[in-house]
Formats: C-alpha cells, sequence, structure tokens
C-alpha cells in the first residue's frame, strides 16, 4: 500500500467522478503538481453518479457558458478515442406545437453561441431514427454533434486519472472518505481523511452527490440536491449484433414526455442488446439527501442507484410506447433497471469556484456528464489565473446569497428545478413559484393592493406592473402594442409599457428595494475603493458625491457595473444590483484580504436600507412639496450624481440624484422600517407607482443603458461597451495594467451597438417582440457575426420600447460592422428578421428633454 502524504499543494475530495477526474487533468495541463486524489469509492467511482450515467451528450441549450463547456467535453472525449458522434433527434410530437416552438426557439440559440443544430421534417427524423413512428411527430431538431461517451464516462475518468498519476503529479487513493476540513482564519490548511490528516493550500470538493456534506465540514451548505432518475432497459434488441458497435441509432429526446432513448448497440458489448428509455418526474420528482443515502455495503445495487418500481412510471411509458413502438415488443429488465440519483441546483447551473467563506476551498458540483471536461477546464484556468475564457458569473457559487444556502429554500427549488429539466419549455423569464415571498419591500402590502404582478430577484418580490394602472391604457393603448403570440406575451403586462409613457410625462415610483447596498468602512476604506474601481471614488472626490464605476478582472474584462457614494472620508456604500450584489461583496473582501487592507469593514446593509426610485418630468417639484427646503432640490444645489441627506414629509432619506431610466430624478434611500411612510408621502402627492419593468427593460434600452451579466460580461472590456472615460486616473486600480494597453488600440475589436427592428412580423402575419438571445447575423451570408477574437455577436438585451415605437436591442458588433445605418439579420424562432445599427457606443435613442425620438 502506498505511503499516505501529509501534504499537499492541492487535495482533490471525489477523483473518481468525471468532474473530479477532470480537475486534475486540467489542473496538470496548466502547470499544477503535488496534486492527491481522494475517494470514498474506488476509483473510477463505482457508486457516483458517473458509474451509472447514460454518458450521452447534447449541445442545445441557451447560455454560452454551458454551450461552450459542451462542445468542449464533446471534442475532449473525441480526442481521447471516447466518442461516438452519432448525432441526436430532439422531436416535437403531433399537438405539441409549444415544443416544435422550443426546437425552433433552440436553432436560433445554436447560431447564437456557435452550434450546427437545425431543423428536420418528420420524415428525415424516420430516415435517421427508424424505430420512430413518424405519424406521432410534427418535426425534429437534429444536432450532428450528440453522441455518446463509449464505453463509458466511469472508462474516461479513470484512463484520467491513471495518465495523471503516471505523470507524477497526481496520487490517487481509492476507498478514502474526508472526515472533515480543517480551517484556519477562514483559510482551508487540509483535510482529515479516514487514512490520517494531509495539510494543503487548496481543496476541490468533487464530491457529486455527496458534496453536501463535504461542505457542512465547512460550515456551509451547497444548493444542490440528488433527485431520482428512473433508468429502464428493454431486450433483447438485437438489430447491430455483430457490428461492434456501442451505439447503433442516434440518441432520441422526447421532451414533451420528460423522456430519452436510446440504443446500447452490439449484444457482446458491455452493455448491449438494450433499448434504453429514461425518464425526468415532472409532477413529484423525488429528492434525496446526501445524508440520507446509503453507504455501499448496505445498497442492494450501489448507493447512488435506488429500486424502481414500474408503476412509478407506467404512464409516461405508455406514451414513449406510441412514439417507438418497439418498447411494447420487447421484454421489460426488471432487475437491471433502475432509479440513478443525479444533482439538481436551485437554479439550474452547476456550482463552481472558490467558496464565499474559506479561501483555497473550491467547488466543482452539479457537473453533468456532457459538461465534465469543460468544468475541469473552467476551474482549472479560474484557479490558475483568475479568469476564465467566458463569464463565468452563471455558474459562481458567490452568486448565492446566504438565504439561498437554507436548506428549506434549497429543497424547495432543487424540486423546482427538477421538474423542469425536460419538460415545460422554460420561459427567458419564467419565474419561481417555490422559495418566494423572502424579502418584501416594506410597502409589499400597498403593492399588494395596488395589483401588483410580482417576480423576484435575489430573494425581493418586484411588482413588474400594477393593475390600478391599467387605466393608463385608455390613454396610451394607441401606442402600446398587443403581443399576440403568447411566447412573447408571457411574464409581460401590457400595462408596464404604459407606465413607461405615464413616467415618460409626470412622475412615477419604483420600487428598488432589491439593491444590494453595502458600507466599507474604515482606515483602509478609501484605498481598498480606489484599488477596486476603475473611476475614482476616494482621493479629492468630495464626501457627499456618487460615482459610477467598474470593477475590472485582471484580463480589464468588465466584472461589476455599480455606484460608490462617499459618505465620509473612511465611509463608502456601494449601491449594487441584486442578482451581482453577492458575488461584488465576495469580490471585495477577498481584494482586500489580497492587498493587505485589513483595517477595514465591509457590512452588508441589503436588509437594513431600501430605495424608491423617483423620477420624470415632475420628480423635483413634487419632491419639493414634501421637503423643508425647496430650493435646496434645484439642480444648481443638487447637481446629478450629488448624495444629500433631507427629510420627505419628516422621513430620513439619502437622497442620490442619478437615473437609470433617463429621467430626471433620484435614488431615495431609507432605513427599511421608514419605507411605508415615504410610500405613502410620495403617492399622496399622485405619484404613480411604476412597475420594475420599465426600470429594467423597456426605459434602459430606449437610453441604451447597459446590464451587468448580460450587456457587460468579462469578455469585453469598457472601451467595447462604451463606457470608458475620457481620462485614466493616476492611482492604481486593479485590471490598469491590460486597460492601459487596451486602450492604445487604435480601435476596439467589437463595439456594443444599439439595433433596431425594421419589421417584426413572422411568416404568419403575426407582429413578434422577441424576447431572450438572438444571433445577429450578415444578410448577405447568413452567418453569425464573429470579430477578430472570436466572439460571436448576439443580443445581449432586447425589449420593445414604447417612447420610441420599436423592439430595441443591445449587441456587440465586429468592428467592421460598427456603421450606423447598416442593416443586419436577427435569428428568432429560426426566422430572420431585418435589423439596422441605430447607435455606436452608449447612445440612446430616446432624449426626454426635447422629446426626441430617433430611429
Amino acid at each position: 500500500m502506498a505511503k499516505f502524504p501529509e501534504q499537499a499543494k492541492v487535495v482533490i475530495i471525489g477523483l473518481g467522478g468525471i468532474a473530479g477526474s477532470s480537475v486534475a487533468h486540467h489542473l496538470i495541463e496548466r502547470g499544477w503538481d503535488d496534486i492527491v486524489g481522494i475517494d470514498k469509492s474506488a476509483i473510477p467511482t463505482d457508486i457516483g453518479s458517473t458509474s451509472h450515467a447514460s454518458d450521452f451528450c447534447f449541445n442545445t441549450m441557451h447560455d454560452q457558458m454551458t454551450i461552450f463547456t459542451t462542445k468542449y467535453s464533446i471534442d475532449f472525449f473525441e480526442k481521447m478515442g471516447r466518442y461516438e458522434r452519432i448525432g441526436g433527434l430532439e422531436v416535437a410530437r403531433v399537438g405539441d406545437d409549444e415544443r416544435m416552438n422550443e426546437l425552433k426557439r433552440r436553432v436560433s440559440s445554436g447560431k447564437a453561441f456557435g452550434n450546427r443544430v437545425r431543423m428536420i421534417s418528420s420524415a428525415e427524423a424516420k430516415e435517421k431514427f427508424p424505430l420512430l413512428e413518424e405519424s406521432s411527430i410534427q418535426g425534429a431538431l437534429w444536432d450532428p454533434d450528440a453522441g455518446l461517451v463509449v464505453p463509458r464516462s466511469q472508462t474516461v475518468a479513470g484512463e484520467l486519472v491513471d495518465q495523471a498519476v503516471a505523470s507524477g503529479k497526481l496520487q490517487a487513493f481509492a476507498n478514502v472518505s474526508c472526515t472533515g476540513l480543517k480551517i484556519e482564519e477562514g483559510q482551508i490548511r487540509g483535510v482529515e481523511t479516514t487514512r490520517g490528516f494531509i495539510a494543503a493550500d487548496y481543496v476541490v470538493v468533487s464530491a457529486g452527490l455527496w458534496g453536501r456534506l463535504i461542505a457542512e465540514m465547512a460550515g456551509e451548505d451547497l444548493p444542490i440536491m440528488p433527485v431520482d432518475h428512473p433508468l429502464t432497459f428493454f431486450k433483447p434488441f438485437n438489430e447491430f449484433a455483430g457490428t461492434k458497435k456501442e451505439i447503433g441509432y442516434p440518441l432520441l429526446r422526447d421532451q414533451g414526455n420528460s423522456a430519452y432513448l436510446r440504443d446500447t448497440g452490439d449484444p457482446k458489448t458491455a452493455e448491449g442488446g438494450q433499448i434504453e428509455w429514461g425518464y425526468y418526474e415532472e409532477q413529484e420528482p423525488r429528492l434525496c439527501h446526501p445524508r440520507d443515502i446509503l453507504e455501499k455495503e448496505d445498497a442492494r445495487l450501489s448507493p447512488s442507484q435506488r429500486d424502481l418500481e414500474l408503476e412509478e412510471v407506467i404512464d409516461p411509458l405508455e406514451r414513449a410506447i406510441e412514439l417507438t413502438p418497439i418498447l411494447g415488443e420487447l421484454g421489460y429488465d426488471e432487475k437491471y433497471s433502475f432509479n440513478g440519483l443525479l444533482q439538481v441546483s436551485t437554479d439550474g447551473g452547476p456550482t463552481i469556484g472558490e467558496s464565499a467563506n474559506v479561501r483555497g476551498l473550491w467547488y466543482a458540483e452539479s457537473v453533468w456528464i456532457k459538461d465534465g471536461p469543460g468544468i475541469g477546464k473552467v476551474l482549472a484556468d479560474w484557479m490558475t489565473d483568475g479568469i476564465t475564457d467566458y463569464d463565468h458569473s452563471s455558474i459562481d457559487i458567490a452568486r448565492f446569497y446566504p438565504f439561498q444556502q437554507d436548506e428549506q429554500y434549497i429543497y424547495d427549488r432543487c424540486s423546482e428545478t427538477a421538474r423542469k429539466i425536460y419538460n415545460p419549455p422554460v420561459h427567458n423569464r419564467e419565474p419561481f413559484s417555490l422559495g418566494r415571498d423572502l424579502h418584501r419591500s416594506p410597502f409589499w402590502e400597498r403593492e399588494q393592493a395596488l395589483g401588483g404582478y410580482f417576480m423576484e430577484a435575489a430573494g425581493w418580490e418586484r411588482a413588474h406592473g400594477y393593475a390600478s394602472n391599467e387605466h393608463l391604457l385608455e390613454e396610451y393603448g394607441d401606442r402600446i402594442p398587443v403581443r399576440e403570440n403568447e411566447w412573447d406575451n408571457r411574464h409581460f403586462w401590457r400595462v408596464s409599457n404604459a407606465e413607461h409613457l405615464k413616467l415618460s410625462e409626470d412622475v412615477g415610483m419604483v420600487n428598488l428595494c432589491h439593491f444590494a447596498i453595502y458600507d466599507v468602512s474604515g482606515v483602509d476604506a478609501a484605498a481598498l475603493m480606489e484599488y477596486t474601481c476603475v473611476a475614482k471614488v476616494a482621493g479629492d472626490t468630495p464626501v457627499g458625491k456618487g460615482v459610477y464605476t467598474h470593477f475590472l478582472d485582471s484580463n480589464a474584462g468588465v466584472r461589476a457595473d455599480l455606484t460608490v457614494l462617499r459618505l465620509g472620508e473612511d465611509h463608502f456604500r456601494v449601491i449594487d444590483g441584486g442578482d451581482a450584489g453577492n458575488r461584488d461583496f465576495v469580490w471585495l473582501k477577498r481584494l482586500a484580504q489580497d492587498k493587505g487592507f485589513t483595517r477595514v469593514s465591509i457590512e452588508d446593509r441589503r436588509t437594513d436600507f431600501g430605495c424608491i426610485g423617483l423620477w420624470g418630468p415632475n420628480a423635483r417639484t413634487t419632491l419639493q412639496k414634501l421637503v423643508d427646503d425647496p430650493v435646496q432640490l434645484n439642480h444648481e444645489n443638487f447637481p446629478f450624481t450629488g448624495v444629500k441627506d433631507i427629510k420627505v414629509n419628516g422621513v430620513a432619506v439619502s437622497a442620490f440624484r442619478i437615473s437609470y431610466v433617463g429621467e430626471q430624478g433620484w435614488e431615495l434611500h431609507f432605513r427599511l422600517e421608514d419605507g411605508l411612510a415615504l410610500w405613502d408621502a410620495l403617492y399622496a402627492q399622485g405619484v404613480t407607482p411604476i412597475g420594475i419593468e420599465t426600470y429594467a427593460n423597456s426605459r434602459r434600452l430606449e437610453k441604451s443603458l447597459r446590464l451587468q451579466n448580460a450587456d457587460l460580461l468579462t469578455e469585453y472590456n469598457l472601451l467595447e461597451a462604451g463606457l470608458e472615460r475620457k481620462l485614466v486616473k493616476a492611482a492604481d486600480f486593479h485590471g490598469k495594467e491590460a486597460y492601459l494597453a487596451i486602450r492604445e488600440r487604435a480601435h476596439q475589436p467589437a463595439y456594443l451597438c444599439t439595433l433596431t427592428m425594421v419589421d417584426n412580423t413572422d411568416a404568419e402575419g403575426v407582429k413578434r417582440y422577441p424576447v431572450g438571445i438572438c444571433p445577429i447575423m450578415d444578410p448577405s451570408t447568413g452567418e453569425t457575426l464573429i470579430d477578430s477574437q472570436g466572439r460571436r455577436s448576439y443580443t445581449s438585451s432586447i425589449a420593445y420600447g414604447p417612447s420610441v415605437g420599436m423592439n430595441i436591442a443591445l449587441g456587440y458588433l465586429p468592428y467592421e460592422y460598427c456603421q450606423v445605418g447598416r442593416e443586419l439579420q436577427i435569428d428568432y424562432f429560426d426566422e430572420t428578421y431585418k435589423v439596422v445599427v441605430a447607435t455606436i457606443g452608449c447612445v440612446g435613442l430616446y432624449d426626454p428633454e426635447n422629446v426626441k425620438q430617433k430611429s
């Protein structure tokens, strides 16, 4: 038996699965050594989900990161000689028009992010997959790159570990469990195991189904949950006897039935001579906390394989037989079929990155086979460079607030994501129904009484519009189109556009209590904030000044977009978006540690303060009626970006003169307990409540204002985003060296532009109002635009602007396409629409001062 090490640079917990083995491989590829990997089972794993995974790969998602990690993984498996690129079908049954539309939407996403998927007829689908009942479907999507990891991803994991061990840079120890983590002063120090303690600078948790148990050892929880996945087998299927194939026909996904099917090839291969049919439970998914997973010696099959009763899936199986009758002709293999546990998360994405609480503790959890090597690369790059090829905000574990790591919240949200693994299609704006009503504004009851149409962000209930304003449709209805297409209209309320127009003519208030707010104070506060921010926020910046600024990564990519208020010489308040807030809070604390700013306090105040946005041409005159000294609100006394403590009808308010809607006014910040009185005072003056739809979408796009994690990504720099300042401050800041080099370019490879739709009529004569991501294409070739850095063009934001009367989109265009008036195309649900470049850079279409509308 090999001598057990007492120390290592890196310890990987859960080496035997596809995630852990891929992390080890890619760390070594990036130059790391002195790595120790342990697994509570064999290596490769014989108890984890990798050991029984179906091992197929489809690449038909709607986001850049997932498509990148899946494509990378497919290519990686193929280079190892372990991939059968057999192709795959996703079908839409007759009568299931929503699924048919979803397939078309996937084609559009494929064009945006570089997939080769396309729609095919039912006849062509039958030709590719003869077991299909052609009359049951109306069409299909074809993914030529879909396929199967052969013979198993378990084999790949074993080979990766063997190669890493042979390199001398990894030591692997099977049947060794982690029993504890040693943490000192917020830093990982090592791992307690059943064979002794290993001191380590870094620990990577890739324990799959058991990841939450390891996280508990660090005093935290992970927003993930194992769930039963019924896998059934039917035989004998001898179609490919003598071929030596692991799979003969393409993969088949019947997602309208939450199911998939594949053959297992030649009966003489390891699992051959069968049809595998898998199902994802839509109604009552069976979740299992890892503390309830059996130990190996107690499990009939394996700890991650639980007994399956055919009655559990009889209804969807009968539907499957309608589509593929062969399932009814073959014999059901009761002994071979089982419920295989797999991992889901509270928002459907992986849980990757460094712990928000413990430095050096990294996670690679909720990773599916199709993304394993890709996630391994992302994590290795992240640990090595601090940056990744694509913006990783969507998978960063730091995206989760502490309240999102509550056990009941995790159960509720994972239950909901489990129901939506395959079906129904998830809308771009789909709200969660569980894990709601966690944070309400102090005037929530007022909003509810007004008929608020609530959605949620960062735990806060936000009204996107108010039924009480529907009378405004009588006044503005002729300027607000009716959205005939259900998808375009889903989770949208027409009254929101009426509120938008009312705000432009009078005064409105917007509930902004979802803001993330944190205070930075102490002797080192000014130095920390000056180093963190691109703009000058300290130095000779006066107290009472607010500054719009950004955080950059080391490559000068934009990783945060926020405002900083200087409330004192050593006191700063950061106002941030709700979704991005926790990541930026964690980032700020890490920079303070890394740069040695020890005399600073960084305090989360998001549940102490609330905010109302008061905007519109009558904002000043209205607010002046509620203050003791109206003159103090005049422009000359209260300039743009100024901050003042005032009293509004006796309520203490910190007023910040800034606007995200293009109209004059203020953010009015208050202690939460004072919010109701402030709302009532404004409402009594006739101020119209305005939903978040106007703030976050329609008016923002009319002014060409950017949104972090959508328009602002680490793949792009501030100059490309049109947000650079004329001068660069003298003080050092994170990413400055790269930023200065970028500014030396004659021009940038791409620029964020505002586009407008010339004609939004589809092939059936219906006016469309796109939501989500659409590829931006050259009309002469029909190809998606790609800049000199290999980045593809797509709509990063899109909404209808009622002030200008057209659909507006933001998107990065290659430099050579950046000409105002240039005609391009977007693809929406696999149909093309003409668009025109309206502005380049941060230049809005709507000017409230002159009521000027540009087209």
